[in-house]
């Protein structure tokens, strides 16, 4: 009998070590997920007040529109030292990191102070910019043969409480006498549970190391001068100029054309809505497929007809057209976390990839927002900013099929 339990035992231990990993592993991914929820939210809860702001500030549309601008350029600034931070100290305190400046970013925006919400809005940019580089590096590293299903489900939280912020932005704006502090304050909440459900993984996190060593690592290649790694870079900063210039003035555009206040927000978060399926649905087939092309001719056509619905101003076509954008809004922001994969060879130049990329892309984004505040402040109507809408989703499609091609960098 005892040496039955002695031969057992290391069966014993294994089951416990199995579990113990399953548990840290899920944990993990719990982490991931909440993170994700932190990094659309506070954004996308502005464009449905921004006249609410505009009104109760008297600031233009162009200063409105740099609300949204703000977090774009934050990336940029931010994005190229992300990769840096995580080889110092490691991919869980890096983006702890993120998520305590993202805290103290959304709670600057309850202060009744013009600054100090443009302030916030800054500081939460640069924790966005953090997770946005290092979550798919994470992933790469901690979750090799789930890239696609993990990819899927934290663009999935990424879009649900985006849509989720969009809608209710309007309605918590009358709740309370903050008015719309409060509607984008109060997303604190999300920032502080990703906090408490991050530290336990700080904790038992491994000090400097950002990717798991491999025998076939990639020999360094300089991504400035891969013609691949600009057309992903290119794809990200028009999908993301493209999806931040609508979530600031959708609401806008659709009031002018009859609709309320109210269902102008919800109808931003049906946009986002229906990307949620979409953000799950493509990481997962772009990552069983060694060429991507198809599913980035399809992300592009739904963009260039979703743009050419909403020119229409017919309130039918409209709503298929805000659908239609949301489809290929979702499209395009699975496909980029993806190519950031599978284009490279190692985490290592994935966080290289999706530091450059964000890098440039989101500098590129930035102007979207302000530009198209300026061109409606110039022509008084929708229809010149709208039609610039139509023109980036063909660029995009066109950077998107040099990007989709089966090769990687270097």
């Amino acid at each position: 009998m005892p040496s039955s339990l002695h031969q057992n035992s290391p069966d014993r231990s294994a089951v416990d070590n199995s579990s113990s990993s399953s548990l840290k592993l899920g944990l993990l991914l719990a982490g991931i997920i909440v993170i994700a929820a932190t990094m659309r939210s506070p954004i996308t809860a502005t464009g449905p007040i921004v006249e609410l702001i505009r009104t109760d500030t008297g600031i233009s549309h162009t200063l409105a529109g740099l609300l949204t601008s703000l977090p774009l350029l934050a990336f940029a600034a931010i994005s190229p030292f992300a990769p840096q931070l995580a080889r110092r100290f490691g991919l869980e305190t890096a983006l702890l990191t993120a998520i305590i400046l993202v805290t103290i970013g959304v709670s600057l925006r309850f202060m009744p102070s013009i600054p100090v919400l443009f302030a916030g809005t800054a500081i939460l940019g640069c924790g966005i910019a953090l997770s946005n580089v290092l979550l798919p590096s994470l992933i790469k590293r901690d979750f090799p043969l789930r890239v696609g299903l993990v990819t899927g489900l934290y663009s999935v939280s990424m879009n649900i409480w985006g849509a989720i912020a969009s809608g209710i932005s309007v309605p918590a704006a009358g709740l309370t006498s903050m008015g719309w502090h409060a509607s984008l304050g109060m997303w604190a909440i999300l920032s502080i549970l990703a906090l408490i459900l991050w530290l336990p993984h700080v904790r038992s996190g491994r000090r400097g190391e950002v990717y798991v060593a491999s025998r076939t690592e990639a020999k360094p290649v300089r991504l400035i001068s891969s013609s691949l790694a600009w057309h992903v870079t290119l794809f990200m900063g028009l999908q993301s100029l493209i999806f931040y210039t609508t979530i600031t003035w959708l609401p806008e555009v659709l009031s002018d054309q009859g609709f309320s206040s109210s269902s102008a927000g919800w109808m931003l978060s049906l946009m986002q809505m229906v990307s949620v399926p979409v953000t799950f649905i493509v990481p997962i087939l772009a990552g069983r497929m060694k060429d991507q092309r198809k599913l980035t001719a399809i992300t592009g056509s739904c963009l260039i007809l979703g743009y050419v619905f909403l020119l229409s101003g017919i309130s039918s076509l409209v709503t298929v057209g805000v659908a239609l954008a949301g489809v290929g809004a979702g499209a395009s922001f699975g496909l980029v976390t993806m190519f950031f994969v599978l284009r490279t060879s190692d985490a290592r130049q994935a966080a290289g990839l999706s530091g450059m990329a964000q890098s440039f892309g989101y500098m590129l984004a930035a102007v979207g927002p302000l530009l198209f505040g300026v061109l409606h402040d110039w022509t008084k109507g929708w229809t010149i900013p709208l039609l610039v809408q139509v023109i980036l989703a063909v660029v995009l499609l066109i950077a998107g099929i040099k990007a989709s091609k089966n090769r990687v960098i270097g």
